[in-house]
């Protein structure tokens, strides 16, 4: 299954160093049935106020030499993606983080017989389409509580629903999961200036398990 980062500095920061903890992660994390991140990775930070992008189809860690590239900020989003079925790899426009105008999204999960007619190719884009959708009327806690609420209720099965956004300001996730808690639970950091929450724990913080059926915000 995918992995997924999201931090929030008081202050700009270099994310090089986060970046190769998160692709140490990345690299040696394997599911419990042996899954990997191996299908690329993608990267979004604020600049300027803006979102900016990066996607490739390497393995993040493959990638080393791109990190000391990337330009300070104090909110950014990594992703390193595992494809779920073969004729969905190799296609860069599957790659997360998806970002519109106010945020940045990434996902992670595994659900099964989700019975909703949502635009999009794979369940990550079509996950952002219904986040969206309810963030016409709602603000983004309800945005994420409905879209969690939705999918529950029209899905036959689901091991994992991780959903992550940064915004402008702060950093949010949404966790639901049914089993292997060890790997499907989501990790916060919360006890310094730069503020991480993370689909394992990596090198250089302290953290904290997301219980299932939660919200976190910093």
């Amino acid at each position: 299954m995918c992995r997924f980062l999201l931090a929030k500095s008081k202050l700009s920061i270099n994310p090089e160093k986060i970046l190769k903890s998160f692709a140490r992660m990345a690299e040696n994390s394997k599911a419990f049935d042996g899954d990997w991140q191996g299908d690329g990775w993608g990267f979004s930070w604020l600049e300027n106020n803006k979102w900016n992008e990066y996607r490739s189809l390497k393995p993040i860690w493959k990638e080393k030499d791109k990190f000391s590239k990337f330009p300070e900020s104090n909110i950014f989003s990594i992703h390193a993606r595992s494809a779920s079925f073969p004729q969905h790899k190799n296609n860069i426009e599957y790659n997360q983080p998806y970002t519109n105008e106010s945020y940045s999204y990434v996902f992670n999960g595994l659900l099964k017989g989700v019975a909703l007619s949502l635009p999009g190719d794979i369940g990550a884009q079509k996950i952002w389409q219904l986040f969206n959708n309810y963030l016409k009327k709602n603000n983004l806690t309800q945005a994420l509580n409905k879209t969690g609420d939705i999918l529950k209720k029209n899905s036959q099965n689901i091991q994992a629903l991780n959903i992550g956004i940064a915004g402008k300001n702060t950093i949010s996730a949404y966790s639901y999961f049914t089993t292997h808690p060890n790997y499907y639970s989501l990790q916060y950091s919360d006890n310094s200036d730069v503020k991480i929450i993370c689909s394992e724990v990596i090198d250089g913080f302290n953290f904290k398990s997301l219980p299932t059926n939660s919200l976190i915000t910093f």
